[in-house]
């Protein structure tokens, strides 16, 4: 699906088969020198398909276009590898170029850092194993090495008539990066901020207290003038600030529920983790696919190291064991 936004700006709705998102909004910005297109789809044959008749309905000439990715997840980079021509630049930020790398290692070599992690959190390792094999990381990602044109803080990039100002906003990834138009007041914002679902929160090994992060990241966009905002999925909005109210209050109540899950006694990230409430449509915890477990205990820890570093719970290691107090 194809719908006109503003002048030589464009929204691509691409399908994600099987995933809760359903489908990650993909943006073109047509120039007559060279256009852009921001964050593409994953790696598989159904988001291609749609992506390709998307171009076409826009008469898009791949040898004139770039690409801006917002960050490493699958579902906004995996297709650049068979989109991106010899002479097109993949906007990217450094610390996310350096977070893939690392994230693809681990995830080729899953057993040397991912699983002893995992386990080490409580996660049985049946359930461990059939969450990898559902990752869409692992599926979906490039298949091919690819060369980055490097952003960082305060580079601009302009086409079609709109000049964005990169925004260094780490939290959902370490290094995810949203733009900026300040005379259009428009935010492109990935998965920093979305409307109404809120982005993954999850344990990096790149980035220590990833909540922290992400908060102060909310605070840093929460000043910019915007209009409009672009998210990577779901609908088009304008009031930012409402919605980072909305985000940081849902954080504090997750908070708030580690807290009271600890308050009878000592648990893994893995007995935590059902006492959270979760934005998906299952009854009960047991019946979360392995992979959707997966992203859960990664939050849940995530929350937990905030909380352990604001001094508010300990943890002690037994038998390899990670295990979380609030004496």
């Amino acid at each position: 699906m194809v719908e006109q936004i503003l002048s030589n700006l464009f929204k691509m709705e691409i399908p994600l088969p099987g995933s809760p998102l359903k489908a990650v909004n993909s943006y073109f910005i047509r120039d007559p020198e060279r256009s852009l297109i921001i964050d593409t789809g994953m790696n598989r044959e159904e988001c291609l398909e749609s992506m390709l008749s998307n171009l076409e309905k826009l008469k898009v000439d791949l040898s004139k276009t770039d690409f801006f990715i917002t960050h490493l997840h699958a579902d906004h980079l995996g297709l650049v590898g068979k989109l991106a021509t010899e002479g097109s630049k993949i906007y990217f930020s450094e610390m996310e170029a350096f977070t893939l790398a690392s994230d693809l290692r681990r995830l080729n070599d899953p057993h040397r850092e991912f699983f002893p992690f995992f386990l080490s959190q409580g996660f049985p390792e049946d359930e461990l194993q059939r969450a990898f094999k559902k990752h869409p990381g692992y599926h979906y990602s490039p298949k091919r090495r690819l060369n980055f044109h490097i952003l960082k803080e305060g580079d601009s990039i302009t086409y079609g008539g709109y000049s964005f100002e990169c925004i260094e906003t780490p939290g959902h990834t370490p290094g995810h990066m949203c733009l900026y138009e300040p005379q259009k007041k428009i935010l492109v914002c990935g998965d920093h901020i979305l409307i109404d679902i809120t982005p993954n929160i999850t344990f990096w090994p790149e980035l220590e207290n990833a909540l922290k992060h992400y908060l102060a990241s909310l605070e840093k966009v929460s000043s910019l003038s915007v209009d409009l905002v672009l998210p990577g999925h779901r609908r088009l909005w304008n009031d930012h600030r409402g919605r980072i109210v909305e985000l940081k209050e849902h954080h504090e109540n997750r908070l708030d529920e580690v807290l009271i899950a600890l308050k009878d006694g000592d648990k893994t990230a893995w007995e935590v983790a059902p006492h959270i409430t979760w934005d998906i449509k299952f009854s009960s915890w047991a019946e979360f696919p392995p992979v959707q477990k997966w992203f859960a205990i990664g939050e849940t820890i995530a929350h937990i190291n905030y909380l352990e570093a604001d001094q508010k719970i300990w943890k002690r290691k037994e038998n390899g064991t990670i295990f979380y107090s609030m004496k």
